[in-house]
This record gives C-alpha cells, structure tokens and sequence, in this order.
C-alpha cells in the first residue's frame, strides 16, 4: 500500500493512497477458503465445492467485502502509521473510475487536533457568590403557592352555584337511554366556569343547590378522543351533592396537609430547600462563566473548522426554531441573520474552550467510569420508547462518538469541579439579585467579546442545546460546547416528545477513533 501526504497546512491533512490489486486478491483468496466448507451446490458434498466455483458464484460480494476492508484499514493505518488526531470523522473519497482486478485509489482528508500546551491548574482565583435564603423570601414563595392552590369549603344549602363555585356531583351519562361506559362518577369537584367537561355542561349547572337533581344535554365535540362518543347527543342525570365556594384559609398546617405534607414548618422547610438549590445552580453557573472567561482569556490556538462548522450548524438550526415562535418570523430570522457571524464566534469560543477542558482532564487524570457510563446509558435510554431502548444502549455501544456526546456533559461537569477544587476561591454573600445581575453583566461581556451588539436579551447568547441525559435545570451559557456530531453517523432512536428538555452545552470530552465510512442506522425516532 502506498501512502503520499497531499496536505499538510495548519490542522488540515490530506493522503493519496493506493491500495494494490494483488492485496484485493489475497483477501478475496481469503474469504473464498474461509467460507468454502460451508457452501453448498448440486452435485458437491458438503464442504467439497472447488474453491473457483465458490468464488464465480460469490465473486461480486466476495471482491466489494474485500475491497471495504481493505479501504477502513487503509484509513486506520493512516491514522495510526502517522500518529494522527483527528477533530472529527475522516472523509474518504474512493476513486469511481476503479476497475475490478486494478489497483485502488482513494484519498483521505482530516483535520487533526490542535497541540494544546497543557494548562496550568494552579493559582486561578475565583469568586463564589453566595446568596442566603432569607425568611422573607420563602413566605412570599409560600403566598405565591397559596395563590395558586384554590381550596374550597361548604356553602349555605340555600346557595345557587355560580361562575367560580365549585359543585361535588354524580353522575351517569347516557346515549339513547343507554348507559356508556366511562360517562359515571361519584362525588366529582367542579368548578363552574373551569372548562374542565365538554362544552355545555358546566353553564346548565349554574343555579343548582345541594340535593338537586337536573338532567344535563349536551353534545360531544366531532373531535372527541373517544371516537364512539364524538358527535353524539348526551345526557347526565346529575345529582348535586354539594355547592362550595372559594376558602381564603390561613397558611396553616391544613394548608399543608392539603398538599400531602405534615405541617407547615415542613411546607416552608421544602421551599427553603428548593431555593437553595436554585440559588446554587446560579452561584455555579456565575463561578463558571469566571472560570472559563479566565481561560479563554490565557489561551488561544487554532481550531478545527470542521469542529466549528458543526457546533455553528447546530446553533444556527435552533436559532432558527426559536425564530418560527416569534409573532413575526421572518423580522427575527432577518434579525439573526444579521449576528450570523457573530454566532460563528461563539461556535469557535465554545470549540476552544471544549478543546482545552478536554486537555486539563486528561492531563490530570480526569475519567468518567465504567459505572458512570453504564449510569448515563440507562438514564438516556429510559427517555426513548419501550421497544427502542436496547437498539439505543446497542447504538452508543458501537458508535465512539455517540458515546463521546453522551459522555461529554458529566466529563466537562468533573473537570469543572475539579478545577474548582484547585482554585483560590473567595466567597462572597450577595444577593439574588446582585448574582442575577452579574450573570447577565457575563452574559453582556461575552457578546462584546464575540463583537456582538446585542439589541435585546434574547440575542446575548447562543441558544442552549438539548440534553442526551437528564441534568440541572441551570444554564452556564455560551461558554459550553456540544460534541461535533459526525456527518454519517448512525440515527439515534427517537425520544419521547415529554421527555424534551432543554439542556447545557458541553464540550467534546475525548476524541473519538476513525470510524467505518458507512454507519448502521439506529432505530426511528418516535414522533
């Protein structure tokens, strides 16, 4: 096999190989005495087929599994003879004038990784900006919930229901005189202007007291889920238990009760909790915007475009999603084309700094285990269908840079914290929203830095990528990078539309082996 270098300028390489006919041969040779003892044909034992006529008979399929072999080792000896990283999927073009017995052209372009001088760890200095939860913030959390939790006590028996009154009926539907199935209850709450039953039937129960009884007419919408019910004429015999109106109770240990807990100190302890919480997805999200802006400011080095062309296409796809919601889709697209090149710098910010946490992980003996892993497989796989789920765990199995997505997230959170663990961290108590504010101030200084003048909010950043594995509900910004999917990889099953969720961008972990140039495809994706 001869190899010629055609290219070798910045991170782009390029081979012109030549694979010879005789080593086709040799393999075909191969294939025909292995698989020989196992062809059977009139006339012949088992077993005792002339290796010529296995060879006429299978000869086509034999030369093109030869020829894909021999084409795959080619590239991975290229890859490995010249000590090659590549950034992404190597591309392959096989010369189409080939002829079956003559020598094989084909050429390999690849960009490589960059030479990264391993960061120095020690010595940042970062501020963690805490903010207490105070006794203030939760009963106004606590007002906000009782707002939202109507609860309803007994009126006087002599009350006619109204719009906003809640009824406790029974009742049992009828079509033609005859019962339906799933048309009864006992004891249903019902609150009348709350659209919660099919049109018609709340308006007919204004004015009813405890111990009515009133027959409801009504006609199930042609839409109807229950397609032996849409169209149809109803009736309910309905009997009023009860008319109740609107309890503006204490916050007290029934208010908890009535939200399934003991008490209310154990209510306000769960609030308390859920803040903390949500303030600390915002001090991390703060601390590393300061850890990375500190990093991309002490390092800068040429990135494959191959890298960035993927990270851009994926921004730009979401973009324009998010630009089709608007109220006039075609003023936000003309709004974003205009940053378009802007975005481009903030695929190759996100592409670099992906790059460089990569090199600090491996440099320092971050790993995701075995156990991890197998964790982020499972959990991944339990947002796709029943059926599909194993076809997925099978996908990542056989596809390094499937796994590499997956694995890039919790790769990039450890090497995150373990940087953090290194640092020279100041803690400082501030408010929410002072941390807000310093957030959003990050968020401004990273549009200047892309040469960005952001007109509204909404185009400070780039917009979040969807997680593979379930994550914080937190948001660390422009800075993260989503692995570079590669071109011809395999489908992945479709997840559920529920399970959607919008998630953090995150950088490509650890560069993924050369792979065959033709994938399998995964299972569809459920619509």
């Amino acid at each position: 096999m001869q190899i010629v270098e055609t290219t070798n300028e910045g991170l782009k390489r390029a081979y012109a190989i030549t694979i010879p006919a005789d080593a086709i041969e040799s393999r075909i040779d191969a294939e025909v005495k292995a698989i020989a003892p196992q062809v059977k044909m009139p006339g012949f034992r088992p077993g005792k087929v002339p290796a010529n006529l296995v060879r006429k008979m299978h000869g086509d399929a034999l030369h093109g599994d030869a020829l894909n072999k021999a084409v795959r080792e080619a590239v991975d000896s290229v890859i490995s003879g010249k000590q090659l990283r590549p950034a992404m999927q190597p591309k392959v073009d096989f010369d189409e004038s080939y002829e079956q017995g003559k020598d094989a052209q084909l050429t390999v372009e690849v960009e490589v990784l960059p030479e990264i001088d391993t960061p120095k760890v020690e010595g940042l200095k970062l501020d963690r900006l805490i903010v207490p939860v105070s006794d203030d913030e939760v009963m106004e959390e606590l007002n906000r919930i009782a707002s939202g939790q109507k609860r309803y006590k007994d009126a006087a028996k002599s009350r006619k229901a109204k719009e906003g009154d809640q009824v406790v009926i029974d009742f049992v539907g009828k079509i033609d005189g005859e019962a339906f199935e799933g048309g009864a209850a006992e004891g249903a709450p019902l609150v009348i202007g709350s659209g919660t039953f099919i049109p018609g039937f709340e308006d007919q129960l204004t004015g009813v007291k405890a111990g009515d009884e009133k027959t409801v007419k009504v006609t199930f919408p042609k839409d109807y889920q229950a397609d032996h019910l849409a169209g149809k004429d109803a009736e309910f015999d309905v009997t009023v238990q009860a008319v109740k109106v609107e309890d503006e109770g204490e916050l007290d240990d029934d208010f908890a009760k009535s939200m399934g807990l003991e008490s209310l100190q154990q209510l306000k302890d769960l609030i308390k909790g859920q803040l903390e919480q949500q303030h600390a997805g915002l001090t991390r999200t703060a601390m590393k915007r300061g850890l990375l802006d500190k990093l991309a400011g002490d390092h800068d080095f040429d990135v494959p475009q191959g890298m960035v062309d993927a990270e851009f296409d994926q921004i730009w796809a979401q973009l324009q999603q998010e630009a089709q919601k608007e109220e006039d889709p075609a003023a936000a697209m003309k709004e974003i084309e205009a940053e378009k090149d802007d975005y481009r710098h903030i695929a190759e910010r996100r592409v670099r700094l992906g790059l460089l946490l990569s090199e600090i992980g491996q440099a320092n003996g971050v790993e995701v285990t075995n156990q991890e892993m197998q964790m982020l497989i499972q959990q991944a796989a339990q947002q796709y269908r029943q059926e599909d789920r194993q076809r997925f765990v099978e996908y990542i199995q056989q596809e390094p840079m499937a796994a590499a997505q997956l694995r890039a997230p919790l790769y990039e959170d450890k090497v995150v914290d373990f940087l953090f663990d290194k640092a020279d961290v100041t803690e400082k108590e501030v408010t929410r929203e002072e941390l807000e504010a310093a957030i959003e101030a990050d968020e401004e200084a990273e549009a200047e830095k892309a040469n960005k003048a952001p007109k509204k909010k909404a185009a400070k950043k780039a917009p979040a990528k969807k997680a593979a594995a379930k994550k914080d509900t937190k948001k660390d910004g422009d800075e993260k990078k989503a692995p570079a999917k590669k071109a011809a990889a395999k489908k992945a099953p479709a997840k559920k539309a529920a399970a959607k969720k919008d998630g953090d961008k995150k950088p490509a972990a650890k560069k993924a082996p050369a792979k065959k140039a033709a994938a399998k495809k995964a299972p569809a994706k459920k619509k």
